[in-house]
């Protein structure tokens, strides 16, 4: 087991599958329980900050429960991941909770873990084309990308006939089943402004597959804002960016900036963002970046560890959406949270006073 870490490790370009230490004791095997069974965590990467809050949260809220965890990071390989969870399924772990990196690419390794009697929870990335998912846990995906379209609606006065304005779509990665939800949820909203001309995108790129950001890579959505830029927008500014997720909101923002975007003569556009990650909840405060949408990932890290605790128990987990969320092989039970929308005028508010961040952390 020893030389198989070590080359998985190898793998994963020095990424442990051992537990940090705060989060799991020294052993680095999850630290000591009350009682119960192992379950193993694999989330995408820890580039993102919200990936390494969860982790905490999801081994703290086990943990308190009386479970060890065991828990892992692909760093968006999809390769790295699988065999991550195939050494979780080896270590005999008694249920698995997976955010996935490529939600397609699973299928064999999640097989493997029915054969072996392990539950499946699919977490925040819905694991399509397998019957291997018992339960999926996540935020109402659509309505993160309504609450994204309806604040460019009423920034920019749509529905009170205001326009036309330029505006330039944005969405997730291709690999990840969410993107499709936030886009539709948006574009829901955008595109009867967009049949009536009140919203105009310059670029010409409207469909999903133009407009998509492999692994959600801020870099990448910056490369292609300055394409646009310089193609569509030589004598033309931009109004409203939709951007799905804060990394891709301060890459456009640099490339936006990089084009001149920002002074009084050549103000930033209305831009969203999801996940209220630091730097973009500072940038929202500096008046740049316009809105983000924030998920309390720590209250969806309890309810996997609900669900969890549940399963193992022989409890049924409570679910709030059974048909909702199909993932090409069958429709898997499902338990979704509200996100909210936050701007300037209320991130003290939802935030701070909800313990998010303290007043010192956003300075």
């Amino acid at each position: 087991m020893r030389n198989r870490r070590a080359a998985l490790a190898a793998i994963a370009g020095a990424v442990s599958l051992a537990l940090t230490l705060s989060a799991c004791g020294e052993s680095g095997e999850g630290g000591s329980a009350k009682g119960g069974g192992t379950i193993g965590i694999a989330l995408p990467t820890q580039a993102s900050e919200r990936w390494v809050t969860e982790g905490k949260s999801v081994v703290e809220d086990l943990r308190a429960k009386g479970y060890q965890a065991k828990l892992v990071y692909g760093q968006d390989k999809p390769d790295t991941q699988v065999a991550q969870i195939e050494d979780l399924i080896e270590q005999g772990v008694d249920a698995l909770i997976i955010a996935a990196i490529d939600n397609k690419s699973l299928n064999g390794v999640l097989q493997q873990a029915t054969d072996a009697g392990i539950a499946v929870i699919s977490y925040d990335r819905l694991i399509l084309g397998t019957k291997n998912v018992d339960y999926y846990v996540s935020f109402d995906n659509e309505q993160v990308g309504r609450l994204q379209a309806r604040y460019i609606i009423d920034r920019l006065g749509l529905e009170e006939g205001k326009g036309p304005f330029d505006i330039e779509l944005f969405a997730g990665s291709p690999d990840d089943n969410n993107t499709k939800y936030f886009f539709n949820g948006a574009m829901a909203l955008l595109q009867p402004f967009l049949d009536s001309k009140q919203l105009i995108v310059r670029s010409g790129q409207t469909e999903l597959d133009e407009v998509t950001t492999l692994r959600w890579d801020g870099p990448t959505a910056q490369k292609r804002m300055d394409a646009i830029l310089a193609e569509s927008y030589k004598s033309r500014t931009v109004d409203a960016v939709l951007s799905p997720y804060d990394g891709i909101s301060l890459g456009v923002l640099s490339a936006l900036k990089a084009d001149g975007y920002g002074s009084d003569s050549k103000p930033l556009p209305v831009i969203t963002g999801q996940d209220a990650e630091l730097a973009s909840v500072k940038s929202i405060i500096a008046g740049e970046q316009a809105q983000t949408i924030y998920k309390d990932v720590r209250e969806l890290a309890e309810v996997a560890a609900d669900m969890a605790d549940d399963i193992l128990k022989g409890k049924t987990p409570r679910i709030n959406s059974r048909r909702a969320y199909n993932n090409g092989v069958k429709s898997v039970a499902a338990f979704l949270l509200q996100p909210t929308s936050v701007d300037r005028t209320n991130y003290d508010l939802v935030l701070v006073a909800g313990g998010y961040y303290t007043a010192q952390e956003l300075k």
